[in-house]
């Protein structure tokens, strides 16, 4: 299972300075984060509680599609041992990169550098999230992308590789983590990706305005309540009919379960599919029943 990681190397919703839970030089202090017994604990009991991976028992059509044809595709495709070979290449990376304080400060953690190959094996997804966002966006066909959360440029990558005849918008935090990323991204000569580079609270309104609407959405910013509340209110305008929003590591702390149990509840969502470390959700009106999946991944 997943270890537990800091997700901060990154990551660039804003802090609020009233708030303890606050970007810090480089780190996030979430003083709501599960320990790692209490999130074995949590999958556990997603484990055991959900749906089958493979489709069984699974009586909604598009869902069972989902598991098909998205979740259970196992074929191996171009793209994905070309972008490996770049995320081995960031784990062997002993660049040191300034990570500037993007938040109110911390009494406690002071240092404001980080190894490139540190933030590659704590902070990026795992080839096998990434590969389903992959297969999420080419099923799906989706052209207007939006990344919230660059990191290194894996992920990015991956769903440059599913867009190709569209545009990977990613928003990137720290100018220079946000400089690796797109050495890797012109590495892999993509064209269609635009990095946006600042805190999420300046450059999200002017990037959605820009794209105008949304097909896909992966939220893999700041991980509270709050901002991830925000920015999902902030999307719904530029959401149609076939819009999926993906929701990094909806059971990392007790804030993010709230924000996730919120964010279904909303009267938009039609559909919410809980794979444990994403959540997913469509906003599809022909779903005239409201439909939760948790489903084993």
């Amino acid at each position: 299972m997943r270890k537990m990681i800091l997700h901060a190397h990154s990551k660039c919703g804003s802090a609020n300075p009233k708030s303890k839970a606050s970007f810090t030089r480089g780190l996030v202090y979430l003083p709501a984060m599960y320990s790692s017994a209490q999130l074995a604990l949590r999958y556990l009991q997603y484990w055991i509680t959900a749906s089958n991976g493979r489709g069984y028992g699974i009586h909604s059509p598009f869902v069972f599609d989902f598991v098909k044809y998205v979740l259970g595709n196992r074929e191996e495709y171009y793209c994905y041992p070309i972008i490996e070979a770049v995320r081995e290449r960031m784990l062997q990376d002993g660049r040191v990169l300034q990570v500037q304080d993007l938040g109110a400060g911390s009494r406690t953690i002071t240092h404001n550098t980080r190894v490139v190959k540190d933030i590659a094996r704590s902070a990026l997804k795992l080839s096998k999230f990434s590969r389903l966002l992959f297969r999420l966006a080419d099923y799906y066909s989706c052209r207007n992308i939006l990344e919230m959360g660059t990191s290194l440029g894996i992920t990015t990558a991956y769903l440059a590789s599913a867009c190709y005849s569209g545009k990977v918008y990613t928003l990137e935090g720290v100018p220079d983590i946000a400089g690796v990323a797109t050495e890797n991204l012109h590495r892999l000569h993509f064209t269609n990706v635009q990095m946006v580079q600042g805190n999420f609270d300046e450059t999200i309104s002017d990037t959605l305005a820009q794209m105008q609407t949304v097909d896909l959405v992966y939220v893999d910013g700041n991980h509270r309540k709050e901002p991830t509340l925000r920015y999902f209110d902030t999307l719904k305008p530029y959401l149609h009919n076939d819009s999926i929003i993906v929701f990094d590591d909806v059971h990392w702390s007790r804030e993010m379960e709230e924000a996730w149990r919120v964010i279904k509840q909303d009267s938009s969502v039609r559909l919410s599919i809980d794979l444990f470390f994403l959540g997913i959700v469509f906003f599809r009106p022909e779903f005239k029943q409201v439909q939760h999946f948790s489903i084993r991944y």
